[in-house]
């Protein structure tokens, strides 16, 4: 009975200790708002007790914050003002100037304020200024939380006020974030969650107000709370951001130069239907100013992803990607039949290409989400794509004949998320293409959930996909996987189980690397979060993958890595790898139908990779990756991966990289014999990419960005063959003729853009382009990198220069100057 009484006592106890660290305060309300001018003199701040005893979440978690911070907070019927003095000695505050968002990549010093408005401890706002006052925003999600103290998706812009300033104490920050930059419940009364961060760049320190413990899984969930936000209304968020643009594009063809002279204009609309839900419409969107994609050449059966960089499908898409199923770039994409037009004019020299475009035109876009007072996530998107034309005129008769390359096609996606206790969740996703005429349709329905325990100890996630085509040809599958886990504490582990059927096919609004697989994971963990005597933190993993083809049930591959990662005192740090892969069946090559494979041989490899200091002036990091392969040991394959970035002032900063790839031996899929026997090439490629970028800020909303890319891959057939029942090499007569030839692949794209943000959601971008030809190539004769990136200058360039200028028109503040 005793023993029973000192466990309870003990429990209740610990209890009472760990609640008694949740952070609270009640807001205060002011009925004269202060002015934002980085100085904290304002009658408003006067009375208004400071938030203080910041924790640090690294490099010691747990132990008192090395500076002192004060914050204020204050709110009144249209904003909430956050005003803090972060101590310090002014000769040691970082404070170079950055772009928008790049906070992360540079030396400065930074606060940030965070709001679960909902209070859901799954979703919310980052606000983040640094002592340059260069502004970060980010919407919060679940799926969006990473370690490397990035806490959710920076592609989404809001308006707000900020200004710093350095005194003989630190620095100061005020900031003004509207209500129109925010979504919360219309409610007389309610409690947001709340989180600071403070973040001092020469020790490389993270503390939190509400402290954010690393070995508990989740961020969100660990914030403080801000109690008894009175009559507080959802203001009317409307805004127009009206934009014109033109330029002029000088592009190759087979036999000259086209002009086109650049003319779009457009407009972006936000319209907060209620408290909560928020429509975003893109009208006759212009999407020219984006950087260039980084194009390779794909000697994989798989499709290589690119990166979004359009603004209207980066900005707060969270919602729509949560289940995986929208991979924007299809949206716009190149036209189904661009490459049959070149074709056409390759084969014909009697055609000229008139038109041909690159990129489907895009009418109009929206996009409707929110969450209801009941944690229901709502999301719609919606966007149609406009029918493309090429035309294409006969040389001799004069005349013009036109393709269709693309139908007329809408794209939906309708989302369900409801936000469960603790940070559970149950999502259903809908993708949707419709096209005009015969062209096929598509359909995705999905249901996605992740369940964690009272103690958030435990995770368990699954997902059910289920896919259909409407077409010529109909096809359906279904993709379904689940997973449970260890996902707190030092010690960490999950087990998956994943299922793809040979028909499941999400690619018209989605990305698929592979259907028609069964695959069984497993991962362990050990992680050190505390600061050691030789590291600040280091982690070791152990991952199993095994593989097989759903239909037939034949082997596919395996692999088992092991790997460690150590961050030493000095911030250097170190990740090394072992793997192993034994013999691998690769059906993908080949394709389907799914009965023949080329065999892979058995191999490891050894991984080292890091980088030093990214606080000094000259930072590089380093990857190198040597394979061995056990049953052909003439066989070779290494990447190695540099990187080095040199701060010159607090305004100049530069880049460059190279990766340098090759495998000898190399098996890639190169066509098939009249008969329909599929034919396979052994290749020594080599694939090395530089990139040079920069940026120089005038101002912290005044900068200049240039990207340069070089690409080069060259691709020399040893020679041909079939394969057997068992996937190995049988040979192939040397004197048919040969299906493929060698490659050398350049590709080349120098991005300049001037930016200038001249008030608050308005801007000026001037942008150059310049791209090698697609109808020029290197003679394959040129066989070293070099040579080629010197005879890339001989050959003809496109070149492209726009203007855009884009206004903001907040509505509330038109009507109050009426």
């Amino acid at each position: 009975m005793l023993l029973r009484r000192y466990i309870c006592f003990t429990l209740l106890m610990l209890y009472g200790s760990l609640h008694a660290q949740e952070k609270k305060i009640e807001a205060i309300k002011t009925s004269q708002a202060p002015r934002i001018d980085g100085i904290l003199d304002d009658a408003a701040w006067a009375a208004i007790p400071p938030l203080v005893d910041f924790v640090q979440n690294f490099p010691s978690w747990g132990s008192p914050a090395t500076q002192r911070t004060e914050v204020k907070l204050i709110y009144d019927n249209s904003a909430i003002y956050v005003g803090a003095l972060l101590h310090d000695d002014p000769a040691l505050i970082r404070k170079q100037l950055t772009a928008r968002d790049e906070e992360q990549r540079s030396d400065v010093d930074y606060f940030s304020v965070f709001f679960d408005t909902y209070h859901d401890h799954q979703n919310g706002f980052q606000f983040l200024v640094t002592s340059a006052n260069v502004q970060t925003d980010a919407r919060l999600s679940p799926n969006l939380e990473t370690d490397d103290g990035d806490y959710g998706d920076k592609t989404w812009d809001a308006v707000w006020e900020s200004k710093t300033t350095i005194t003989s104490q630190g620095w100061v920050v005020e900031m003004k974030i509207p209500y129109i930059s925010l979504r919360f419940a219309r409610k007389p009364v309610q409690d947001w969650g709340l989180q600071l961060l403070r973040f001092v760049r020469r020790n490389n320190e993270s503390s939190f107000w509400s402290p954010v413990d690393p070995n508990v899984n989740g961020f969100v969930n660990q914030f403080g709370t801000l109690t008894q936000l009175r009559d507080i209304l959802p203001p009317l968020r409307l805004s127009f951001s009206p934009y014109v643009s033109t330029g002029v594009r000088h592009i190759p063809q087979k036999n000259g130069y086209i002009t086109e002279w650049l003319r779009n204009g457009g407009m972006d609309v936000k319209y907060g239907i209620n408290e909560s839900f928020t429509l975003d419409v893109t009208l006759i969107p212009d999407f020219g100013q984006v950087i260039s994609d980084n194009v390779i050449n794909n000697l994989t059966p798989y499709e290589v992803r690119f990166q979004e960089n359009r603004p209207f499908f980066t900005e707060g898409t969270e919602l729509f990607n949560k289940a995986g199923l929208f991979y924007s770039r299809r949206v716009g994409a190149v036209p189904v039949g661009y490459m049959g037009i070149l074709d056409m004019a390759e084969s014909d020299p009697n055609l000229r290409i008139i038109k041909n475009p690159a990129t489907t035109q895009l009418y109009n876009a929206i996009k409707f989400s929110g969450r209801t007072k009941r944690k229901l996530g709502i999301g719609i998107f919606n966007a149609v794509t406009a029918p493309m034309r090429a035309e294409l005129e006969n040389r001799i008769t004069g005349i013009r004949t036109k393709y269709e390359t693309e139908p007329l096609a809408n794209y939906n996606i309708i989302v369900l998320d409801q936000a469960l206790k603790g940070r559970s969740y149950v999502t259903l996703t809908n993708t949707n293409v419709l096209r005009n005429g015969s062209s096929r349709d598509a359909n995705v329905t999905a249901v996605d959930f992740s369940f964690f325990d009272k103690s958030n100890t435990y995770n368990l996630k699954g997902t059910g996909r289920y896919s259909k085509i409407i077409s010529a040809a109909p096809s359906d599958g279904f993709n379904s996987s689940l997973r449970f886990g260890k996902v707190s504490g030092r010690i960490q582990y999950y087990g998956q189980w994943l299922i793809k059927s040979e028909r499941y096919n999400p690619r018209d609004l989605g990305f698929l690397l592979t259907p028609n697989e069964v695959t069984y994971s497993g991962a362990i963990s050990y992680n050190q979060f505390t600061p050691t005597k030789n590291f600040l933190n280091y982690n070791y993993s152990l991952t199993a993958i095994y593989n097989r083809l759903y239909k037939p049930d034949v082997f596919n591959i395996a692999r088992v890595a092991a790997s460690g990662f150590w961050l030493f005192k000095n911030f250097w740090d170190v990740n090394f790898s072992l793997g192993y892969l034994p013999d691998q069946h690769d059906y993908f090559l080949l394709g389907a139908p799914f009965t023949h494979y080329a065999r892979r041989p058995a191999w490891g490899y050894a991984q080292l990779e890091g980088s030093t200091d990214s606080r000094k002036k000259l930072f590089f990091s380093y990857d190198g990756l040597l394979g061995t392969f056990f049953n052909t040991p003439n066989k070779r394959y290494h990447i190695l991966e540099l990187g080095l970035r040199y701060r010159f002032s607090n305004k100049l900063t530069l880049e460059l990289s190279n990766r340098n790839e090759a495998e000898t031996d190399y098996i890639v899929y190169a066509g098939a014999e009249a008969s329909g026997e599929p034919i396979i090439g052994f290749v020594d490629f080599k694939d090395i990419t530089s990139i040079l970028s920069g940026i120089y800020n005038f101002t912290p909303r005044i900068n200049l960005t240039l990207r340069a890319r070089h690409y080069w891959s060259y691709v020399p057939y040893n020679r041909f063959a079939y394969v057997n029942a068992k996937g190995r090499e049988i040979p192939r007569d040397p004197s048919l003729p040969a299906p493929d030839q060698d490659a050398n692949v350049n590709i080349f794209n120098v991005d300049a853009f001037f930016t200038w943000d001249f008030r608050l959601g308005s801007r000026l971008i001037l942008g150059y382009k310049n791209a090698l030809s697609e109808f020029d190539e290197v003679n394959g004769g040129f066989k070293k990198y070099f040579s080629n990136f010197r005879e890339t200058f001989n050959l003809r360039h496109g070149n492209e220069v726009t203007v855009r200028f884009i206004y903001f028109i907040d509505y509330n503040k038109l009507r109050k100057k009426r």
